[in-house]
């Protein structure tokens, strides 16, 4: 649409000069038409400001360099010199000005209108006029850039409904990014106000980091459901958490299975992770890896004991996995919280353990985002069958936006009663 719209205001541009007796040099108006056709509503005021500004500033010091231009040859004389000592003056105050009245932004479109003045039309015989045609133009295509980028095809946003989505094989490709379109028309719909979050396994820390151009409004629901994590205040919402005395339990039932966990606790809104040194090289390569990350705090150091937990991780080779596993579900640690068990993606041979509070789920998460925030209608986004409104087919990494596009703002209005 950004590609349909430039177009569509390069050519509005030349039926408005048309209109004009063609007075105009439309050439500037098709300029400042496409600097303000933005993939961002907010984005096109920002640079309409600033194209103004820099329109007004410059065309002023044109005006006044066209003024004092017979005095100057009067006193000076005529020569290349002499023209490149009043250039540099003059650009040396039109970029002060921008400076002194905090435009710095607008210093670039301010020389360029200044010296299309002053270099291309200093002869002509009425050079006021351009100045003012130069203005003019401007601002017609300033107008029509703003108006073009504004236009809705969708005539009826679903902004009540929330739309919440998967991470990992949906948005997220096997080198943790995002593509451009999903990033572009995410920030575009929420910016208009859709109501987008995620669900997702991982914490906040590893969806931070490859969403992190991402403008979310929403909180994000992390850890398989065990928190609700606020993103714009980097806060902690609501958790569910393994308590003191239980977490105690399980840590003596790892330590004589001879593994080494990670505990994961919140302290004042911080998720602190504490772990032991381990002589496994897959572990200690885990923990070099993570630890670079500043939205991490890895603390090596025994657990306190004290302290309620968000959830125990455990990675470690399969045959042990599957023998702790099995202990687990003896000890009837399976009815009182929630374990999951799966193979690792990243080290072969290798699997995880990942134990939970017994209620922590995205699904009872969501109902409690939902109350928080007075919202009714809801729609999910995910791979597995009939755990989600909606089905993405993995590794489909635009899908998800395009299904989300489709219901936020359908086409001309018309929505399908599906």
């Amino acid at each position: 649409m950004r590609i349909i719209k430039s177009a569509l205001a390069v050519s509005l541009c030349v039926v408005i000069n048309l209109l004009r007796g063609e007075n105009g040099m439309v050439f500037y108006s098709q300029l400042a038409a496409l600097w303000c056709i933005q993939m961002y509503r907010n984005n096109t005021l920002e640079n309409a400001i600033q194209r103004t500004v820099g329109t007004v500033v410059g065309a002023l010091y044109g005006l006044l360099y066209l003024l004092l231009y017979p005095h100057m040859i009067h006193f000076f004389g005529t020569g290349a010199i002499i023209e490149a000592a009043c250039l540099f003056v003059s650009i040396v105050l039109v970029l002060y000005t921008t400076v002194i009245t905090h435009k710095n932004q607008a210093s670039y479109f301010s020389c360029v209108v200044f010296l299309s003045i002053v270099i291309n039309h200093i002869q002509d015989m009425n050079p006021y006029k351009f100045v003012w045609n130069r203005f003019l133009d401007t601002m017609i295509g300033i107008a029509i850039g703003i108006m073009i980028n504004n236009i809705r095809i969708c005539l009826k946003p679903d902004r009540e409904t929330l739309f919440v989505s998967g991470v990992d094989d949906i948005l997220l490709d096997k080198q943790n990014h995002v593509s451009a379109f999903s990033k572009v028309e995410l920030n575009r719909m929420m910016e208009d106000g859709m109501r987008f979050t995620f669900a997702t396994m991982r914490t906040p820390a590893s969806l931070l980091e490859p969403l992190s151009d991402l403008k979310l409004k929403y909180p994000v629901i992390v850890m398989d459901g065990a928190a609700l994590y606020d993103v714009k205040n980097c806060a902690y919402l609501k958790e569910y958490v393994i308590s003191p005395e239980t977490a105690t339990e399980l840590l003596r039932v790892m330590g004589k299975a001879g593994l080494n966990p990670f505990i994961n606790v919140i302290i004042d809104d911080t998720l602190l992770i504490y772990y032991r040194d381990s002589q496994d090289e897959v572990n200690q390569k885990l923990v070099e890896k993570m630890k670079r990350s500043p939205y991490r705090n890895y603390l090596k150091r025994e657990f306190p004991g004290d302290e309620n937990v968000v959830y125990f991780m455990v990675l470690d080779k399969t045959e042990r996995i599957e023998e702790f596993w099995n202990q687990l579900v003896i000890l009837e640690y399976d009815k009182k919280l929630k374990i999951l068990k799966y193979a690792s993606d990243d080290y072969k041979g290798y699997s995880y353990i990942k134990i939970y509070n017994k209620n922590a789920s995205k699904e009872n998460m969501l109902l409690y985002l939902k109350e928080k925030y007075g919202i009714e209608k809801c729609v999910t986004f995910g791979t597995i069958p009939k755990k989600y409104d909606v089905l993405i087919h993995e590794n489909s990494f635009n899908e998800v936006v395009r299904l989300v596009r489709h219901r936020y703002e359908p086409l001309f209005g018309i929505r399908k009663k599906k």
